[in-house]
């Protein structure tokens, strides 16, 4: 039976789009995944193979495994497989993997029966749009740094590449899920839980700039929708994906003052020019960590994205069931209920205190997104149950000097305060870890 289901190719099968898509798309079809790297937890539901995609003889080695287990037809091709870097820094690999790495799979799946080719680019091609002015897919193209850029030409060369392949490109916006994994999000999340002196600043206007979001569950939707519906569509077609409603920066700036630090949150405008000074120092800096911010991004933090989605829902049939907004409140509870593990979900290193609060076995320890998202799920009950949260309050670890969510309530700019005396090392708290997870939710559920 599986054997006579058709086949599906994915780039990028082990990525945050890739793996749960294939998973999707193999209740009907056989997926055949390509990644650079094997992947550490590959996708059970699909058939995975180490495929570079900057090499000839890999990728044909690839596509002739396709051959020998499915044979000549393949259903579609869908690439998700892309360089990305958000320091903003050009580099080759966004000509070698994104660009020219499209255009030998391109070639090369000539000799096959295509069906159709998806790709994923971003909606961060078009120019930004004046306030309450949608974009649609017919917009201006004005790519502002090298990712949205090697999406262009990367557009361009299925054009002229693609032969008789019918192709989809759609124009993704910035993908989160319920845990964030959302560099911009995340770093955001990450600035106001530690009361980093950025949190409290923006350049310009703070009701200015609107980026779009959509969560990862509705991209994979309209990629299973794209592929349902492959042999009615044009034979090329563009689509935006993203929600119908960007939050301001200002709003969600209030919205995670609210559920961090459980007030009422004022950020400070400041000309941009003190900004990208500012963000110019923090590079030179010792600080431990590289800063995110970086000079370049500041002239972009305006920039105003709103999206028009009417072609995706009239030739899909697709607009998105989750909203940044509602799903906001579920991200927050992961971070208070484990932050080290959060942290690490979103591969941003954690800050010192905040490592010296885990012991050894906390640090080494790996907690699967599931369970971070059950813990998260326990915290959101004990905040909306208060009472029930204090009855059943287990023993706390002191966490006073370390919890930063606890710092500065008020909501003014941070103070400098007087270095404390040194004091003796506690001895390490040798609890379970099990305990000290509850430790951490009942602590960070009161911030």
């Amino acid at each position: 039976m599986k054997q006579q289901q058709d086949t599906i190719l994915i780039t990028g099968t082990s990525g945050r789009i890739g793996y749960p898509l294939a998973k999707r798309l193999s209740e009907s079809f056989n997926v055949v995944g390509f990644d650079r790297r094997a992947p550490s937890h590959p996708p059970p539901s699909a058939e995975c193979l180490y495929v570079d995609l900057t090499s000839d003889e890999s990728l044909r080695r690839g596509l002739e495994a396709i051959r020998e287990m499915h044979g000549n037809r393949i259903a579609s091709v869908i690439h998700l497989a892309a360089y990305y870097d958000f320091s903003g820094a050009p580099s080759p690999l966004y000509d070698e993997v994104t660009v020219r790495g499209t255009e030998r799979l391109l070639r090369m799946l000539q000799d096959f029966q295509v069906e159709q080719f998806i790709f994923s680019s971003t909606d961060l091609v078009h120019a930004p749009s004046a306030p309450g002015k949608r974009i649609n897919e017919d917009s201006p193209l004005q790519p502002k740094w090298p990712y949205p850029e090697s999406k262009v030409k990367t557009e361009k060369v299925i054009h002229a590449e693609r032969g008789k392949i019918p192709t989809v490109i759609l124009r993704i916006a910035g993908v989160y899920n319920d845990l964030c994994n959302s560099i911009p999000l995340a770093q955001q999340i990450q600035r106001f839980y530690e009361h980093d002196i950025t949190a409290y600043l923006f350049p310009g206007e703070v009701t200015a700039g609107r980026q779009v979001f959509v969560h990862n569950e509705d991209v994979v939707d309209s990629i299973v929708l794209a592929v349902a519906r492959r042999k009615k569509l044009p034979a090329e077609v563009t689509l935006l994906i993203g929600e119908a409603e960007s939050p301001s920066y200002d709003e969600l700036q209030r919205i995670f003052g609210r559920l961090i630090h459980n007030s009422e949150w004022k950020t400070y405008s400041i000309p941009k020019l003190f900004a990208k000074v500012g963000a110019w120092a923090q590079e030179k800096l010792p600080l431990g960590r590289p800063p995110f911010i970086k000079p370049w991004m500041i002239d972009l933090a305006t920039e105003n994205f709103e999206l028009d989605i009417t072609r995706a829902h009239t030739i899909l049939g697709w607009k998105p069931k989750h909203s940044v907004r509602d799903t906001l409140p579920k991200m927050i509870p992961s971070l208070k209920a484990d932050p080290l593990a959060w942290y690490r979900e979103n591969e941003i290193k954690p800050p010192l205190w905040l490592r010296e609060l885990a012991s050894p076995v906390d640090q080494a320890k790996e907690i699967e997104p599931h369970e971070l998202m059950r813990l998260g799920k326990e915290v959101q009950h004990m905040i909306t149950m208060p009472n029930t949260m204090a009855m059943s309050k287990p023993k706390e670890i002191n966490m006073e000097k370390h919890d930063m969510s606890k710092m500065n309530d008020s909501n003014t700019m941070p103070k400098p305060k007087a270095k404390p005396k040194a004091k003796a090392k506690p001895k390490p708290n040798k609890a379970k870890s099990k305990s000290k997870v509850k430790s951490k939710l009942v602590r960070h559920a009161k911030a």
